[in-house]
């Protein structure tokens, strides 16, 4: 297909903040291209929205039904391929759904939905429609992060035994949503943002990273969470034990009243042989500690002599020479580039790569609102572990 992609954005206006981040990673590859949205519920600030992005008025639309409806009326050659959603999390399932049942492949920010009956209502149209679904967990983007998982997939650390992730955040340390902080109030709002404000804003992500990394499964946890500032409804701090399968156990804390941190992601894997840290901060850096050998750092970008090649996956998703840092922009851009590559490839009647088919999917949604439920009832029950149901 030599053209680009042609994406609609639901939400993402002028007064939002994540919508230009994945505005600014579908561009970055040149293969996407924004000709429509329904960009805030303000009109006001959609219209301008729209015009800022050059935008054609009559292709703003009022609302995101109006929007999928008219787009699909249009000839093949100009409607939207696919959508984007980055709305508050009460607003990703309507979109999706019917975006998906119109015939448009789409991508939506975490955590998928609000309830993990909705999470499998979209995968049973995903599968019914054979429309592509991507869900933008970030982290997973990174390159020394698809090195880490391509060597612990390639054995090098042996079995795995122990798993260790955090993402410790400050921002929510007072009572922001009342001090005017839109992106809090609709956070810790469960109307708006579910049954665990931790857990399912920054807590879905570790659990993830900690799924995608090691390839294992979540199947129990023992969870303890605490809403710390007074007055908040939902959790802000979270500690969870993990039981995953093959036997390897685990632990996460997700909390957004560490006071003074910023967003500190990071893994700690261990196995029978040695282990690896990443993190966010220092995300150019994969550390390696094997037994009996001194700990080795693996960086992007570059080209070493075997065995210390880097992995198809790690080097597909390197963008710049080794020694410049790459962040959280290509990371997204990673996911935007490789959802492209596959939503292309198949309209070309193509199959992907495995390396374009890199990117977390409706499965992925599925199994982070499983993880939501399950640490909530675990913190409510008095039973010490709490089973993973999928």
């Amino acid at each position: 297909m030599n053209r680009k992609l042609r994406m609609g954005m639901v939400g993402g206006g002028n007064d939002a903040f994540i919508g230009a981040v994945h505005r600014i990673a579908a561009f970055m590859d040149g293969k996407i291209e924004l000709v429509c949205g329904a960009f805030s519920v303000n009109q006001e600030i959609s219209i301008q929205s729209g015009r800022d992005l050059f935008v054609a008025d009559d292709r703003v639309y009022p609302d995101y039904q109006t929007m999928i409806e008219k787009e699909a009326l249009l000839p093949e050659g100009e409607r939207m391929d696919f959508l984007t959603i980055v709305t508050p999390n009460f607003l990703h399932y309507d979109p999706a759904k019917l975006a998906l049942e119109a015939g448009f492949d789409v991508v939506v920010e975490k955590p998928i939905t609000v309830s993990l009956e909705e999470a499998k209502s979209l995968q049973e149209i995903v599968e019914r429609t054979g429309r592509t679904l991507c869900l933008t967990h970030t982290y997973s983007g990174y390159p020394m992060v698809k090195q880490a998982k391509a060597m612990v997939a390639a054995g090098h650390f042996g079995k795995i035994r122990k798993v260790v992730v955090e993402y410790p955040q400050g921002w929510l340390s007072r009572l922001t949503e009342r001090e005017g902080n839109a992106g809090a109030a609709w956070r810790t709002d469960p109307k708006r943002s579910g049954k665990s404000l931790a857990m399912g804003d920054i807590g879905v992500h570790a659990a993830h990273l900690a799924e995608y990394v090691t390839g294992l499964r979540i199947q129990e946890v023992c969870a303890d969470l605490t809403s710390f500032v007074e007055g908040r409804v939902l959790d802000d701090d979270g500690n969870v034990l993990l039981r995953f399968n093959d036997g390897a156990k685990g632990v996460l804390m997700a909390s957004q009243i560490c006071a003074g941190e910023e967003n500190a992601v990071r893994i700690r894997i261990y196995g029978e042989k040695g282990g690896l840290e990443w993190a966010n901060e220092d995300p150019n850096n994969l550390i390696v500690k094997m037994l009996d050998i001194p700990r080795q750092i693996y960086r992007t970008g570059n080209n070493y002599a075997d065995p210390y090649t880097l992995s198809s996956f790690a080097t597909h998703n390197t963008r710049i020479p080794a020694g410049h840092p790459e962040g959280l922009l290509e990371s997204f851009g990673n996911i935007y580039r490789n959802f492209a590559l596959t939503v292309s490839a198949k309209n070309e009647g193509k199959t992907p790569t495995p390396e374009q088919l890199d990117f977390p999917t409706v499965a992925d949604g599925v199994r982070g609102m499983a993880f939501i439920d399950t640490v909530v009832k675990s913190n409510e029950s008095n039973e010490k572990w709490t089973k993973f149901v999928v």
